[in-house]
């Protein structure tokens, strides 16, 4: 009750304190720091990959890490609290569970995102700050939507047709493989060869967008790990 009282009866402390945190400024660079996490989380990373567990985490830290610069970024830290920043999110890692590279690549992303919309003061002006904003969604989408659906993965299935194998009867191999599991396939190479089991591994590559449910070599790797 003291401080209001003083702070009232006192201009230069009113004044003071509305220099010092102006709302105003905080209210749009949260919001476009939350349209463009939105953008980037829902409707490229959610729409492409369909993982829930992930979203509520990266809404969460765009959030935190927006404000934690904003606020103290008053400190005149600068370059080496952004960078220090960057350093411990590097470090920390999630004990229950192994973070794939790609849900790596979008945390650092919306933590690029979060802190140069804080931080970003001064000399850079707004229209510099919204094309940089502009350019991370266009090429986060643009990556997923159109280059990753042209992008062909790869998946070891173990064949059981070794008569198939012949360079003669490779149309014959892959239709068969495609009627079996359903997959498009793209082209395919020949693995090795069991002839006591008479099997034979087969590295089939296939268009990723259009089996998103099915998990890819890579992907089988990082859940292993």
């Amino acid at each position: 009750m003291e401080f209001f009282t003083n702070m009232l009866a006192n201009p230069d402390i009113s004044t003071s304190f509305n220099s010092s945190n102006n709302i105003v400024e905080l209210m749009i660079r949260f919001a476009i720091n939350m349209l463009v996490t939105i953008f980037v989380i829902n409707y490229v990373y959610f729409k492409a990959t369909g993982k829930r567990s992930y979203v509520f985490t990266y809404i969460m830290i765009s959030t935190t890490v927006f404000f934690l610069c904003f606020l103290l970024g008053s400190i005149e830290l600068q370059l080496g609290f952004a960078l220090g920043l960057f350093a411990i999110f590097g470090i920390i890692r999630y004990r229950t569970d192994t973070i794939p590279i790609r849900e790596m690549t979008y945390l650092f992303l919306v933590i690029t995102i979060s802190v140069m919309n804080a931080l970003t003061r001064g000399e850079v002006s707004i229209s510099e700050i919204a094309f940089t904003n502009i350019a991370l969604m266009s090429t986060t989408w643009i990556m997923e939507r159109v280059w990753m659906k042209r992008h062909m993965a790869r998946r070891t299935i173990v064949f059981d047709r070794l008569d198939l194998i012949h360079p003669n009867k490779h149309k014959e191999l892959v239709e068969n493989v495609q009627r079996r599991i359903g997959m498009e396939v793209i082209k395919f190479n020949i693995g090795q060869i069991d002839l006591a089991k008479g099997t034979v591994k087969l590295i089939i590559f296939y268009k990723e967008g259009a089996t998103s449910n099915i998990l890819t070599d890579a992907e089988l790797t990082e859940r292993s790990s």
